[in-house]
């Protein structure tokens, strides 16, 4: 049944009336779940008017304010957190301790993530697992078909569909047309294109940058993950990382050799000092669709003018298949504890899908009705040049494939060892080594198998 005829219909839960097709369980809490074939998981006892609460992050409390504004019949707590950005781990720690205790769980939480699910998909001592299963009854065939193919893969686990992508950030080459034109330079297609336009620019436009290595989901995500290195893969619960591999070597080759130029800084991307020395000093940099919003339209960074910045299609090694990194691209999770599963859906929905969700969108959304809206608004804006519309279309097809979503975040390690090393005048090569024996160690933590 459809979430919108579902949340016509009155709720009786009358004590010891027999529901057909319901089993009933002993939850945690010592309170009676059932398992239910219109939800397909242990719900808790519904309550029509019970409030939910919803987590979201700072970027994220617009499209929660505006669902609460256009639906003033469901009542809702909005609390805002860290999003779980940085692979913080916060979301998890949380919900944990809600756990233990029997209660107080969200109706509702936005990750940054993309790798929640690997935890929070599965009962732990005893709990239920704290999402909701949404392809078992809670949301509607019909809806959940209108995802971007794959969008949804990464919190699916077994065929049961556990989070709802928010936004899709395959990366992208963002380039400053006016200072190509300046310097007479073309757009580079390759990763190879990439580092002798670095070369070019260092000797001839000295202070001039191509990206930063500062961040730890750029170091990451957007350039090993773009480079086909296979430092971050999981097979079943076998954890691998391997920093031998030829893609693997030849990045951190390239990354040391732009960041010995000057090419590419290690301030983040995000920081004031950015801002204030390099936001008209950006000839191009690698990176994800919602820098979009993010970086070049968002007034506290870069900020640029209509018709400077466009996105090209994704750098590649040459001669190699023409895949791409994805950095993040959130997910939207439904608590399976929930006392108004109704408002939920609802809320979902609305978020995913919605007129305000496509207005409020910094990046390309995961589902195609907005993304297709949303691609359509800033192509004809005119503020990016180029084929904009085509060259994030393009990247949102080509994300390698080869990226495991384990339960912890590479982030974490990449913040702990590269960025001090980078910071005391060292290397990626230089600690390579300590930045592997750190992921690994990250990966035995969470119970993984190591390949040998």
């Amino acid at each position: 049944m459809a979430a919108q005829q579902r949340r016509n219909l009155p709720r009786l839960f009358a004590a010891g009336t027999a529901l057909l097709g319901l089993v009933a369980l002993t939850a945690c809490s010592g309170e009676t779940a059932q398992v239910s074939d219109e939800y397909g998981f242990a719900a808790a006892e519904q309550v029509a008017d019970s409030p939910i609460t919803v987590w979201v992050d700072a970027a994220r409390e617009p499209i929660a304010k505006a669902f609460q504004e256009e639906n003033p019949d469901v009542e809702i707590n909005i609390e805002t957190y860290d999003g779980n950005a940085g692979g913080s781990g916060s979301f998890q720690t949380k919900v944990a301790l809600f756990d233990q205790s029997g209660e107080g769980w969200p109706d509702v939480v936005f990750s940054t993530q993309t790798n929640d699910a690997a935890w929070a998909a599965k009962e732990t001592n005893g709990v239920q697992a704290f999402a909701a299963p949404l392809n078992k009854g809670l949301l509607s065939d019909e809806f959940l078909g209108g995802f971007t193919k794959g969008a949804n893969d990464p919190m699916t686990v077994d065929g049961t569909v556990f989070g709802l992508r928010n936004d899709l950030a395959p990366v992208a080459l963002w380039y400053n047309q006016p200072l190509l034109d300046e310097f007479g330079y073309d757009i580079p297609e390759t990763w190879e294109d990439y580092e002798a336009l670095g070369d070019k620019l260092a000797a001839e436009h000295p202070g001039y940058i191509l990206g930063s290595i500062g961040d730890s989901f750029v170091g990451t995500y957007v350039y090993y993950w773009g480079a086909q290195a296979p430092i971050f893969q999981l097979d079943g619960n076998t954890f691998s990382s391997d920093f031998e591999d030829p893609h693997s070597v030849a990045m951190t080759d390239l990354l040391d050799h732009m960041a010995g130029n000057g090419t590419l800084v290690q301030d983040s991307v995000f920081s004031a000092t950015f801002v204030e020395q390099y936001a008209d000093k950006l000839v191009a940099i690698p990176g994800p669709a919602w820098y979009a919003g993010a970086l070049f339209q968002n007034p506290d960074n870069i900020n640029a003018d209509p018709g400077t910045f466009g996105a090209a299609n994704p750098l590649y090694w040459e001669g190699e298949d023409k895949v791409t990194g994805n950095v993040g691209g959130g997910v939207w999770y439904g608590s399976s504890h929930s006392k108004n599963l109704d408002a939920v859906s609802q809320f979902l929905e609305y978020v995913i899908s919605s007129d305000k969700a496509v207005e409020l969108a910094s990046g390309l959304p995961a589902y195609d009705s907005a993304a297709a809206s949303w691609l359509s608004t800033q192509a004809e804006s005119g503020f990016f040049v180029g084929d904009f519309e085509g060259a994030l279309s393009t990247a949102a097809s080509s994300v390698w494939s080869g990226w495991g979503f384990p339960s912890f975040s590479p982030e974490t390690a990449y913040a702990a060892v590269v960025v001090p090393a980078l910071a005391e005048g060292k290397t990626i090569a230089d600690v390579v080594d300590e930045w592997h024996t750190q992921i690994i160690n990250e990966a035995q933590v969470q119970g993984y198998e190591i390949a040998e």
